[in-house]
């Protein structure tokens, strides 16, 4: 048990072998694996790309599929109790928001260790996050 358990944490995950170690660091942080909210955002598709024009992929279909999927993931009896979201949105806000939302005390995210030009073009979730986050964030590095 550790020394101060939080209330809330929050861990976002993206199915990265990272972000899943994330959640064991997470459920050391807590007292209960209740308080401990799991979250992956869904990037928002535009209203122009093809799946959307032809109704062939919906908001609401992409979440459940996620959610599945999220479920299947974390099946080990370990995550037994662990709450589970899916949002809908860009990663660094979504996940700031829903920690706000949820009132957490801490966000716990990995680094995917990206420098250079990748890190340029793709950005870093992690460090939006940061910026964004109405808590501390605890960004685990490789």
């Amino acid at each position: 048990m550790p020394w101060f358990p939080k209330r809330t944490v929050v861990v976002p995950v993206d199915f990265s072998a990272e972000s899943i170690s994330a959640i064991d660091v997470g459920l050391a942080l807590v007292d209960q694996p209740s308080h401990l909210h799991v979250v992956h955002v869904v990037i928002d598709i535009t209203p122009l790309e093809a799946g959307e024009v032809w109704g062939v992929i919906d908001p609401q279909t992409r979440i459940e599929q996620m959610e599945k999927a999220l479920k299947q993931r974390l099946a080990d009896a370990k995550y037994k109790g662990i709450q589970l979201a899916v949002v809908l949105g860009d990663p660094a806000h979504g996940i700031a928001n829903y920690a706000e939302e949820k009132k957490a005390e801490l966000i716990v995210i990995p680094s995917h260790g990206r420098t250079g030009i990748t890190r340029l073009l793709i950005g870093s979730v992690a460090e939006r996050v940061v910026r964004l986050a109405h808590c501390p964030v605890l960004v685990l590095r490789k």
